[in-house]
């Protein structure tokens, strides 16, 4: 089936729905690195237009990775609700988009919504929005999820304190743990990424974290970013772990080259329920995503970049996550050039993770050589506050050391914080009053030279 729109003479013809996909996508590097963007403004516009009247239901007959090729694919078709996407199966692209900015779309609505619909069909009518459209819609979508905290509830936002250090030094990855919890950060969880692979140096921060959670009683969890199969190694071995973690991507090639698949992200999800460590909830998974994975490992079977990481939160919803993350301009320019194409790729992922039913956060980040800045940064999270993100990443002075990229800091979620009115996970507001770390009102009441007592405890 081909789609076509022809503008003033000219009669633009795309040949499938995956190439009517990438031409509608807003102007990025990575599709362009992949020869798949549009050629022009006007072409863009014209695939714009062949989308928003392409029917909804389209997406269940034409896929843009073949089913027989593809275990996301499969997982996709497989999972689809019928029931679910009942209310809007009879609307075009273009429909849906308007259905969405409507009051019909209301937060419980779209919760019933969030299984019938697609990663192509929200990848699609993403590409139909604009940057206020992408904030209205994510922000009426509400995503709960628990382990030993609630996480995404109405006006609240949560960090995920990453204390990383260059050389896994206990003493540093525990100073900035410190600082971050003065701060009121690491109610998502306390995610450390590692500088080694090695399985004991992992089992020796996973126990630290465990330490220092249980010592303290702060209402959080512990994660340690290593691969799946050495965490289901140390689970083997009685090593505690709250969160499973594992970078996934949005084709089976893309995840082969992480050396995943559905069948082993199945056995990480029991092995991590078997332990039975949340109080408060069952959701042991954390999934890390990202623009252009599957292009940078040669992948993305001629799908753009936005619509693959789409797919990948079909990966996710299929496991139940507390927490998945877009490390949004990580990757770096080759894929999101700019600040502007940063922004943008932001507010499409958290939009069409929350509107699949994801407890979606964003890593607000850049590398060193992209055409970006910190204000960038600011522009993205505080558009994010607005839209309801999750959470975002909690980081010493916003600079990490170790993996050498710029995110958001401790501060910055106390900026957002203010400007929104927006508390933490409700038990970990509860225990920073407690600890005396913040009065009744939720205001923060010292740092760390004031707090001598707590200090020592943390770092004993």
């Amino acid at each position: 089936m081909g789609y076509r729109h022809t503008i003033g003479a000219t009669t633009y013809t795309f040949s499938s729905l995956r190439d009517l996909l990438a031409k509608a996508s807003p102007a990025r590097s990575g599709d362009r690195l992949a020869r798949i963007a549009a050629d022009s403004a006007e072409q863009m516009i014209a695939a714009r237009m062949a989308l928003a009247d392409t029917p909804l239901a389209q997406f269940l007959q034409e896929t843009v990775v073949p089913y027989e090729a593809d275990e996301v694919t499969r997982l996709v078709i497989d999972t689809q609700d019928a029931r679910a996407f009942a209310p809007v199966a009879s609307l075009t692209v273009g429909g849906f988009r308007d259905w969405l900015l409507s009051e019909a779309a209301s937060t419980q609505a779209l919760r019933q919504l969030s299984r019938g619909i697609t990663p192509e069909m929200a990848a699609a009518v993403s590409k139909l929005m604009r940057n206020q459209d992408l904030v209205l819609v994510a922000r009426k979508c509400e995503v709960v999820t628990a382990f030993r905290n609630t996480i995404g509830l109405s006006g609240r936002m949560s960090t995920r304190l990453q204390p990383n250090h260059p050389f896994d030094d206990a003493k540093g990855i525990t100073a900035s743990i410190l600082d971050g919890i003065l701060l009121g950060s690491g109610d998502a969880c306390i995610g450390i990424n590692p500088a080694s692979d090695d399985p004991a140096v992992i089992a020796g921060l996973l126990r630290l974290l465990d330490e220092l959670i249980a010592r303290l009683q702060i209402p959080t969890q512990g994660c340690v970013l290593t691969h799946v199969t050495t965490t289901l190694g140390l689970i083997e071995q009685g090593v505690p772990v709250d969160l499973v973690f594992q970078s996934i991507a949005g084709t089976e090639a893309a995840n082969r080259s992480f050396g995943v698949d559905l069948a082993l992200l199945r056995q990480a999800q029991e092995a991590g329920l078997s332990l039975q460590r949340g109080s408060v909830g069952r959701n042991v998974m954390y999934f890390e995503t990202g623009q252009g994975s599957a292009l940078s490992a040669n992948a993305h079977h001629g799908v753009d970049q936005q619509t693959c990481e789409a797919r990948a939160y079909a990966v996710a919803r299929a496991f139940d996550p507390l927490l998945v993350n877009s490390v949004v301009g990580f990757i770096g320019p080759e894929y999101l050039y700019d600040g502007k194409e940063i922004i943008r790729a932001g507010l499409e992922d958290h939009f069409c993770g929350k509107l699949l039913g994801l407890p979606l956060g964003v890593d607000i980040c850049y590398t060193n050589h992209a055409e970006a800045d910190q204000d960038d940064m600011d522009n993205l999270l505080t558009l994010l506050a607005a839209a309801g993100v999750t959470f975002i990443m909690g980081v010493p002075g916003a600079d990490d050391v170790m993996l050498n990229y710029q995110s958001t800091s401790f501060h910055d979620a106390l900026y957002v914080r203010e400007v929104f009115g927006l508390k933490r996970a409700p038990e970990f507001d509860d225990w920073l009053v407690r600890a005396g770390i913040a009065r009744s009102d939720l205001r923060l009441v010292a740092d760390a030279g004031l707090l001598p007592d707590f200090a020592a405890r943390l770092i004993a």
